[in-house]
């Protein structure tokens, strides 16, 4: 069923002479990494620019996989629904992520924004045609995929071997590293997502990530300020209680 918060997203085409590509916050991060001006405009040629606001479905679970995405700013849910109704977060999106990326013809899960977020939309039937000359970008993409492999195994772990004080705090360090700077993991780490989705994540209650984290702050491991900013005051400790040292 489509949810009733898709709407079209605001439009805007990549194609001009002038490559926004090259200006991009994201680029290190994202599938143009590396790619020399020549690329970037062939690349550019095929993408248009997404806007969408916060609860917005960007695809649907067994949509035909039309188009595959490159996050630039904002951050993104995935999840599947189960036959009863149940929904399994699959995991979350931040800028420089890819989005999309299907076995067949079809989407294998869906996805919504977090907040306003801004997206690189690229036909799949085109992307396709031009990775077959450009090799070294069809090995950026592989490994784009690997790295979905590892952290589907880290879910993995998550969900079947691990404590629901463990599962907060892996969880916690996995976003800490995901928004590294040059000086390493950050200290200070965003969370657009609200309890329900890290407890739908996680496979914990809402109720148990509420007080897991209020927990975690009383013991000074944490400290969480205001505004969906969680800073981390304690990584060593955060880093025993995840491996089950505590």
């Amino acid at each position: 069923m489509r949810s009733r918060s898709q709407v079209a997203p605001t439009v805007a085409s990549h194609a001009s002479a002038s490559s926004p590509c090259e200006k991009c916050n994201v680029s290190a991060m994202s599938l143009c990494h590396a790619l020399s001006c020549d690329d970037l405009q062939q690349l550019s040629a095929i993408s248009s620019s997404l806007e969408v606001s916060k609860g917005v479905t960007i695809i649907n679970e067994q949509d035909p996989a039309s188009f595959l995405f490159n996050v630039t700013a904002g951050s993104v849910k995935l999840y599947k629904l189960l036959p009863d109704g149940r929904r399994q977060m699959t995991g979350f999106l931040f800028p420089g992520d890819f989005l999309g990326i299907a076995m067949n013809d079809c989407y294998a899960y869906s996805a919504e924004a977090l907040e306003d977020t801004k997206l690189c939309r690229f036909s799949r039937a085109k992307l396709e045609e031009l990775l077959k000359t450009l090799p070294h970008l069809e090995n950026r993409l592989l490994n784009m995929v690997s790295n979905e492999l590892v952290l589907a195994q880290d879910q993995m772990l998550l969900l079947g071997r691990k404590t629901a004080k463990e599962k907060v705090c892996s969880f916690l360090l996995s976003l800490s590293k995901r928004t590294r700077s040059e000086n390493g993991p950050a200290t200070k780490i965003r969370l657009p997502m609200g309890r329900s989705d890290i407890g739908d994540y996680l496979g914990l209650t809402t109720e148990t990530v509420s007080r897991t984290l209020t927990n975690l702050k009383k013991l000074g491991i944490i400290a969480i300020p205001a505004n969906g900013v969680l800073e981390i005051t304690n990584f060593q400790e955060l880093t025993d209680l995840a491996e089950g040292l505590d």
